[in-house]
């Protein structure tokens, strides 16, 4: 095991991208980071094995994880890596979802340990009661149209034929919301995620410094939060949509969540990045 978690990463051959500053951060600060789950079906999929893995190893070197079930997001959909739009779910099977995945999520962190305990966190709690209103005031008048095209999860959006509906076009918002809210309740300075995440992530730390610029923000920290795109995704070119896709890939419960069934899959999968999953994670 490296000396900080960052060289760990890099090490693993997970650092994709990141922002100036946060090899220091992480070297010199025990930080609260966070990854958020969309709940997209009632099981996390081997696509956020990765990601998972991360958050579970920042708390291994000290830091503090918490992982956010997308109760609120997951009402949305990310156009993140989606050539075409998500399906909606009703109120309820979200819930049922997030319900689901945070039994898994559960089994991957320590909410035991007394220095840096994890917590799992429903965005749905501070989603939901938003006005859209004081949403558009407080939120969307930090963004322009012109920021937000050039994000590629949009622009490879409008580049197809079904372009795309101002539901998952505000998506970006929610998520920068996301981190804004856990930067001031929380003290969070770090997000990680996929490699298609970028753009999301980008947009909360822009999101953070305008709201503390202009006093929208309620936290007293004067320096900036560092955020990484710390841990890659899986190939995701190698599939038909990405390594999200329900039923492209079997889930941690079922047909394959004994650990010698993941192994065969990985390594019989290792055109399709596999064998990367077990290097990487373990």
């Amino acid at each position: 095991m490296k000396k900080d978690v960052f060289e760990e990463f890099k090490w693993r051959g997970l650092v994709y991208d990141y922002t100036e500053g946060l090899p220091e951060l992480l070297a010199k600060e025990k930080v609260t980071a966070y990854i958020g789950f969309d709940p997209t079906s009632d099981s996390l999929q081997v696509g956020n094995l990765l990601t998972l893995i991360g958050l579970a190893r920042l708390q291994q070197f000290g830091h503090t994880p918490i992982a956010v079930a997308g109760g609120g997001t997951g009402m949305v959909g990310d156009p993140s890596g989606k050539s075409h739009e998500r399906q909606l779910f009703s109120q309820g099977e979200v819930e049922a979802n997030v319900e689901a995945i945070q039994v898994q999520l559960a089994r991957f962190l320590d909410f035991e340990v007394k220095s840096n305990p994890a917590q799992i966190r429903n965005n749905a709690s501070w989603l939901m009661p938003l006005s859209m209103m004081g949403f558009l005031r407080d939120v969307g008048k930090h963004f322009t149209v012109n920021y937000m095209m050039a994000k590629d999860s949009v622009k490879s959006r409008l580049q197809g034929e079904e372009g795309i509906s101002y539901t998952e076009f505000s998506y970006m918002l929610l998520q920068a919301y996301d981190f804004l809210y856990l930067f001031d309740h929380d003290q969070c300075k770090l997000q990680a995620g996929g490699s298609d995440q970028w753009g999301n992530i980008t947009a909360g730390i822009e999101l953070i410094r305008r709201a503390i610029r202009s006093g929208d923000g309620k936290s007293s920290l004067i320096v900036s939060p560092k955020c990484p795109r710390l841990i890659e995704a899986m190939e995701c070119y190698h599939y038909p949509e990405s390594a999200n896709t329900p039923g492209e890939l079997p889930q941690k419960d079922g047909l394959y969540d004994h650990p010698i069934d993941a192994l065969r899959y990985f390594f019989v999968n290792h055109a399709r990045g596999g064998d990367k999953i077990v290097m990487r994670s373990y």
